[in-house]
C-alpha cells in the first residue's frame, strides 16, 4: 500500500517581475515524498547484474585497479572501466536495493542493502556474482535526507521515495531568499553518506580500493568497518570471501563518515570529529573529540593536520560553512589552527599540498595547503560551472561526482585543472 505525503520545501528558482510591483511569480519545487514497503524477500530476491545504466541520482565513488564504481542511490552500483581516463566505458550495472556504499578487498564487492551486507565477486567484471550475504547488521539509515527502517516485528523496510514537483504562485518580491543556499541545501546530496582512505593495514596479499571522503565503509587490516548515525560496526574479512559479523561500537549520535589514516580512525559526525586509536584494529577505542557547531563534517589528513568541511543543510540543522584545520600532532587533544569562511562545503580530498573542496552548487575550488595559516590566500583555482559532491585525488587525476555528472580532471598543473572526460548525468523529468 501507497499513500502519498508532501513536505514543502520552498526553493526560488526564477523570479519575474513588472516595473515596480509589490507580486512576482516564483517557480516553487515542493519536495514530495512518497512511504514505499518492500518486503525482505523483495530487497533480497532483485539483486542481480544487468546491462549499463545512464547515471540519475550518483552518490558515493570509488576506484579500484583503473575501475570505477559509482553508486545510484538506493538502486545499485555502475561499473566503469577507468583505464583510459580520457574515455572511461561504463561495464555493468549491479542492481541492489537500498545501496548506499561500498569498499572493494583484493576481487571482493562489499555493499550495503538496506539492512544487509552483501558481498560479490568482481574478478570478471561482466559476469559479478553474489557469494555471500549477512541478514539485518543494518537497522536504519538514510537516503536523500529520507530516513527508512526496517520493522523489527514484521521485518519490512520502510523507505520514502522523494519526488520534486514545481509549482508557479505569485509572491510579494521583498520576500527574498537566496536560491542557491535553499536549493542546494535540500536537493543536494545530504552528509550521509562516507569516507574512506587506502588502507595502510592488513596481509601484503591485500589490496584495497579507495573512497571518497563522504564514505561510510573503511578497509583496515583484516577489517571492514561500517558506521551508521550512531554505531561502528566491524566485518572480519580475513577471508576477503566469507566476511563475519564483528564487533559493534557505541560513537554517539550524528556520525557521518570514516576515513583511517595509518593506525587512527577519524569519524566525522554532525558535533565534531571523533579519533579513534585502532592499533588494536577488532576493538577501537576512543582517544578524543574535537567538537564544533552542529553541522555536516566529512574530514582528511595528512600526517599532522586535519581538514574539516562544516556545511549548512536541512539534514544538518546547522548553519555554519567553512573550512577547519586543526592540529593533531597530540591526538589526544586535537586543537583548531584557523577557520576559513565557505560557500556551502561538501567532500574534500588531499594530495599535500594540493587540497580540493567540493563546494555543492559552486563547484569546485583547489588550494595550495602549505601554510596552514594562509590558505585562503593561496586560492589555486575555482571551477564553477559544477554541481560539486566529493572527490577522489589520484597522484595526477582527480575523479568528481557532483549531481550533474562525474568528471575527471589532470591536476598536474594544480593552477589549471584539465577536464579529461565526464560522465553526465541523464536524469528523467530532471528539474531544469
Amino acid at each position: 500500500m501507497k499513500y502519498t505525503l508532501y513536505l514543502v520545501l520552498v526553493l526560488f528558482l526564477g523570479v519575474s517581475q513588472s516595473a515596480c510591483t509589490d507580486k512576482c511569480t516564483e517557480t516553487r519545487v515542493f519536495k514530495r515524498f512518497t512511504p514505499v514497503l518492500l518486503t525482505a524477500n523483495q530487497v533480497r530476491q532483485t539483486v542481480g547484474t544487468e546491462a549499463v545504466r545512464t547515471l540519475q541520482e550518483p552518490g558515493k565513488i570509488y576506484t579500484k585497479d583503473g575501475f570505477l564504481f559509482i553508486n545510484e542511490i538506493k538502486e545499485g552500483i555502475h561499473i566503469i572501466d577507468n583505464r583510459n581516463p580520457e574515455a572511461p566505458k561504463m561495464v555493468s550495472f549491479i542492481r541492489i536495493p537500498g545501496n548506499g556504499d561500498m569498499a572493494v578487498r583484493n576481487n571482493i564487492l562489499y555493499a550495503d542493502s538496506y539492512m544487509d551486507l552483501v558481498a560479490f565477486d568482481i574478478s570478471d567484471v561482466t559476469n559479478i556474482r553474489q557469494i555471500k550475504r549477512i541478514n539485518n547488521v543494518f537497522p536504519s539509515g538514510q537516503f536523500n535526507g529520507g530516513s527508512w527502517y526496517v520493522n523489527s516485528v514484521t521485518g519490512d523496510v520502510q523507505d520514502q521515495r522523494i519526488d520534486y514537483v514545481k509549482e508557479e504562485v505569485q509572491t510579494n518580491c521583498e520576500d527574498g531568499i537566496n536560491p542557491a543556499n535553499w536549493f542546494f541545501n535540500t536537493l543536494a546530496f545530504d552528509s550521509r553518506s562516507v569516507s574512506a582512505a587506502p588502507s595502510t593495514g592488513g596481509t601484503q596479499q591485500a589490496t584495497n580500493g579507495t573512497a571518497g571522503s563522504m564514505a561510510r565503509f573503511a578497509l583496515y587490516d583484516n577489517y571492514l568497518y561500517t558506521v551508521n548515525s550512531s554505531e561502528l560496526q566491524l566485518f572480519d574479512i580475513q577471508n576477503p570471501a566469507e566476511p563475519k559479523t564483528g564487533n559493534k561500537i557505541q560513537l554517539g549520535w550524528g556520525i557521518e563518515t570514516i576515513f583511517p589514516y595509518g593506525d587512527k580512525l577519524f569519524i566525522g559526525s554532525q558535533s565534531g570529529m571523533h579519533i579513534y586509536d585502532n592499533r588494536n584494529p577488532q576493538k577501537p577505542e576512543r582517544m578524543s573529540v574535537f567538537e564544533h557547531a552542529r553541522v555536516c563534517d566529512p574530514v582528511v589528513v595528512h600526517n599532522d593536520k586535519a581538514y574539516i568541511t562544516l556545511r549548512s543543510g536541512t539534514n544538518c540543522q546547522g548553519f555554519t560553512n567553512q573550512l577547519d584545520v586543526v592540529d593533531i600532532s597530540n591526538l589526544l587533544s586535537p586543537k583548531l589552527i584557523k577557520s576559513y569562511p565557505m560557500r556551502n562545503p561538501h567532500g574534500l580530498g588531499i594530495d599535500f599540498p594540493n587540497l580540493f573542496i567540493c563546494e555543492g552548487a559552486y563547484g569546485l575550488k583547489t588550494f595550495d595547503a602549505s601554510d596552514a595559516q594562509n590558505i585562503d590566500k593561496n586560492l589555486r583555482e575555482n571551477i564553477d560551472n559544477i554541481d560539486a559532491y566529493d572527490v577522489i585525488p589520484l597522484g595526477k587525476s582527480l575523479l568528481l561526482i557532483g549531481r550533474d555528472g562525474f568528471y575527471q580532471y589532470d591536476y598536474s598543473n594544480p593552477r589549471k585543472l584539465r577536464l579529461m572526460s565526464k560522465i553526465p548525468v541523464q536524469r528523467p523529468g530532471a528539474i531544469s
